[in-house]
C-alpha cells in the first residue's frame, strides 16, 4: 500500500453505472485529478431511474440526469456522456455494445487512464460490476491503466453492521494507493443530488468513516490475469500531502 500517489494521467475517463456514482463514490478522486490539471470526463450508463430513494418529486430519469450535470460542474468534469441503458439491467446488455460506448468516449477525450468502481462493485451492485468489467476489457485492448475505487475492509464491516448493507472492501495488503483528499468539492457535488443524498443515508456514515482518505487498486487487464506490477499504462504520480491513517 502506497501513500499519496496518483498517476500522471492528462485525461481521465470515469466509467460508472448511475448518476451520483461520480460524486458519492469517485467525487474526491476525480476532483483531485481535475485540481491537478487533468481533463476529467464521465461515462454514465444509466439514468438511475430504478432507485428506491426519491428525495425530490418528479421523474427520476430526468431529475438524475440534471443532478449529474450539476455535480459534474462542481467536480470540474469537462465532459459527461450519459447513456440510457436500463438501471439494474446492465448485466443483460451486450458487452460489445457497452465496450463500444467506452471506446467512443475514450477516443473523444483522448483518455490516458480510466477510473471505475472496484470489480466487486463496492456495494455488490451488478450494474457497478458490469460497468467495471467492460471498462477493464477496453483498457486492456487500449493498453492503458485502470484504477478501481474501493474501501477498507474495516469500513465495509462497520457499515454492514450498522446499516445491514452489502459493502465489500479490501485489506491493506490488497490496496495499492491511499490518497489524502479535501472533500469540500465532493460535498458540493453530493449536494447536487438531492434525490439520492437523503438524511440517514449510508453515504454520510461512509464519508465519516473514510475521513480525508480514499483507497484505490490497480486493476489488471482481465480480473485475475495480471498483477499490479504488469498493468499496462501504470505510471508514477505526484505526491499529495497527507499521512496514511
Amino acid at each position: 500500500m502506497t501513500s499519496g500517489l496518483l498517476p500522471d494521467w492528462s485525461s481521465v475517463l470515469a466509467v460508472v453505472a448511475h448518476p451520483d456514482d461520480e460524486s458519492f463514490g469517485l467525487g474526491a478522486v476525480l476532483s483531485t485529478f481535475a485540481g491537478r490539471g487533468a481533463t476529467v470526463s464521465v461515462l454514465c450508463f444509466t439514468h438511475g431511474e430504478a432507485s428506491t430513494l426519491h428525495g425530490v418529486d418528479g421523474n427520476l430519469a430526468t431529475i438524475r440526469a440534471e443532478e449529474l450535470a450539476a455535480a459534474a460542474r462542481e467536480l470540474g468534469i469537462a465532459n459527461v456522456h450519459l447513456m440510457s441503458y436500463p438501471d439494474g439491467g446492465l448485466a443483460g446488455v451486450d458487452a460489445i455494445t457497452l465496450g463500444q460506448d467506452i471506446e467512443d468516449a475514450a477516443d473523444l477525450v483522448g483518455a490516458t487512464g480510466i477510473v471505475v468502481f472496484d470489480p466487486d462493485g463496492v456495494t455488490r451492485h451488478p450494474d457497478h460490476q458490469r460497468a467495471t468489467q467492460v471498462a477493464i476489457d477496453v483498457a486492456a485492448r487500449r493498453g492503458i491503466g485502470v484504477l478501481g475505487w474501493t474501501i477498507p475492509s474495516t469500513v465495509a464491516t462497520a457499515l454492514n453492521e450498522e446499516f445491514g448493507s452489502s459493502f465489500t472492501g479490501h485489506d491493506s495488503q490488497d490496496i495499492d494507493l491511499v490518497i489524502y483528499v479535501d472533500r469540500t468539492t465532493q460535498n458540493r457535488a453530493v449536494a447536487c443530488h438531492p434525490s439520492q443524498a437523503v438524511p440517514g443515508s449510508v453515504l454520510w456514515r461512509r464519508l465519516e468513516l473514510l475521513r480525508n482518505y480514499e483507497y484505490l487498486r490497480w486493476l489488471p487487464a482481465a480480473v485475475g490475469e495480471l498483477t499490479t506490477s504488469t498493468v499496462p499504462g501504470r505510471s508514477p504520480g505526484h505526491n499529495n500531502e497527507g499521512n496514511v491513517p
